[in-house]
């Protein structure tokens, strides 16, 4: 009963924040070209969120990433997991995102301010350009995240990995950084919408540099992604 309280009153406030701040980010964001701001106001939305419903998270290996811009690639268990990756990985952390979260008109507004970039995943030539445009955008010193499953993993099993951030790391010639991401499964147990508080742990492994290579490459370097992951997974859980 008490999760449950907590959770509708979370919702409640989250909600309230998002009708007030939403349109102030975009004020910031849109006329005055601020993005620090927007940033700002998303990050506090998000450990507001987190609070709110008991989500902690701790990081290890943080360290080992380079300040240059780069790739972060994660596994996907639950709707906890892109909250805390914003908030842990990087202060400006840009989305690589599927293209159905659009529907919502102000959302579709601020992440393209932002500059996160959607992917039309039933559209070949459209989820290209946005391929490139997030290669265009790496270039320039902007890090993203990716979740290459596409979805989130029922069952705790890496789910087949899509080709595109790959593509888009190899285009900017960018590092990808593995990151392992575990715990937020029992934040929200299937079928429900009540959030339980968990301690949700982030693992970050060594970047694998794409320095010299070319498409042709993709399957490889999703292969040693992929690897890096699942052995990150199958570490202890730091204390």
């Amino acid at each position: 009963m008490l999760i449950a309280v907590r959770s509708l009153v979370a919702y409640a406030v989250i909600i309230v924040y998002i009708a007030l701040a939403g349109p102030v980010a975009l004020v910031v964001g849109g006329l005055f070209r601020w993005v620090g701001g927007m940033f700002a106001l998303g990050h506090f939305g998000v450990w507001l969120a987190l609070t709110m419903t008991g989500i902690r998270y701790r990081v290890s290996g943080l360290e080992q990433v380079p300040s240059t811009a780069v790739v972060f690639c994660s596994n996907h268990e639950s709707n906890v997991d892109p909250a805390v990756l914003f908030k842990a990985l990087h202060p400006r952390l840009r989305i690589l995102y599927k293209a159905e979260l659009r529907r919502v008109p102000l959302m579709a507004v601020l992440f393209d301010i932002g500059g996160f970039v959607a992917v039309e995943r039933g559209d070949r030539d459209k989820a290209l350009s946005a391929i490139s445009r997030g290669a265009g955008s790496l270039r320039t010193g902007k890090s993203f995240l990716i979740f290459p499953e596409g979805t989130r993993s029922r069952s705790g099993e890496l789910l087949p990995f899509k080709k595109g951030g790959f593509i888009m790391a190899i285009e900017a010639q960018a590092p990808v950084v593995p990151v392992a991401v575990h715990g937020g499964r029992d934040a929200m147990r299937k079928g429900s919408a009540f959030v339980r508080p968990v301690t949700v742990s982030v693992r970050v492994g060594s970047p694998i540099s794409t320095a010299g290579l070319t498409l042709s490459d993709r399957d490889e370097l999703i292969s040693r992604v992929r690897t890096e992951i699942q052995a990150l997974l199958g570490q202890a859980v730091p204390s």
